[in-house]
């Protein structure tokens, strides 16, 4: 099914490639080759499309479906060489060598026309995968690469909001203080969610909280327990430091991975475990 439909995508591009670029030789206006791969020669770029953050279902391991979220590119390509055409097997036997040239590996590879690959390098996970029509349908190719990452919290929970939750639950989770990895430093994009925090309780100077951190469940658990009691000290000490709440209001404490939100399976669900909550004393 999913090969249909990338052959039903190609055939789609060819035509519009036909009707409305033919002649052309030259890349698409703002397009540019994947950071990862050189270009091979006698092919221009007829389609591109870019996001800065996007998912992508990629065909994983016994075809088995995977999404990835992060940076994605989309890159097409068409034939504007001379001489010889590549074949699809040349195509996907190129990207295939110059992957594992820097460290990847393919995930998923069910013929000569089509390709899944993987790279996991200084901390960063990268999927890409080729289909290719060189040799029928509209006679091009597609590379498609999603870096992934986390998508940046942009939207933090207000005084408003957290009060609001505490009244009617007793603790409220955060998601917008952010640290290091395997550290206890609070990253500077943080900076917004602390200061919603002591917002709230210079609003309500009855109000004390314990703050608890959360990890998930990656390495041992004293290690998890060690971090998350880190991680809330952290986060009251600086409070304290920064926004003149007494101390006696904030008590700290580190649940490790004792209280997971989600799977501890996929990357996503770790995600959502790893967090700080405020607990009304």
């Amino acid at each position: 099914m999913r090969k249909n439909l990338i052959r039903t995508t190609f055939v789609l591009a060819g035509m519009l490639l036909a009707l409305n670029c033919a002649g052309a030789e030259s890349d698409v206006e703002g397009s540019k080759d994947p950071s990862l791969f050189t270009r091979m020669p006698g092919w221009y770029i007829n389609q591109y499309d870019e996001n800065e953050f996007s998912s992508y279902d990629f065909t994983g391991d016994k075809g088995a479906t995977v999404t990835v979220e992060g940076h994605r590119m989309k890159v097409s390509y068409t034939w504007a060489g001379t001489g010889k055409k590549p074949s699809s097997l040349q195509v996907i036997r190129n990207y295939e060598d110059a992957m594992k040239k820097i460290g990847g590996a393919v995930v998923y590879r069910p013929g000569s026309d089509f390709l899944t690959m993987k790279l996991v390098k200084s901390g960063k996970e990268t999927w890409v995968e080729v289909a290719s029509e060189v040799d029928a349908g509209w006679g091009g190719f597609v590379v498609t690469i999603v870096e992934k990452e986390t998508m940046v919290q942009e939207v933090i929970a207000t005084a408003a909001s957290m009060s609001a939750d505490i009244k009617a639950t007793g603790h409220v989770a955060l998601y917008g203080i952010n640290f290091d990895a395997e550290k206890s430093d609070i990253r500077p994009d943080a900076e917004a969610a602390i200061a919603e925090i002591a917002k709230l309780l210079k609003q309500d100077t009855g109000l004390k909280l314990f703050v608890v951190g959360h990890t998930a469940n990656v390495g041992s658990v004293d290690a998890g327990l060690k971090l998350s009691q880190a991680r809330a000290e952290a986060v009251a000490k600086y409070l304290t430091a920064k926004y003149g709440i007494a101390p006696a209001r904030l008590s700290s404490f580190g649940a490790g991975p004792y209280s997971p939100v989600s799977t501890n399976l996929t990357e996503e669900g770790r995600a959502k475990s790893r967090r700080v909550e405020l607990v009304q004393q």
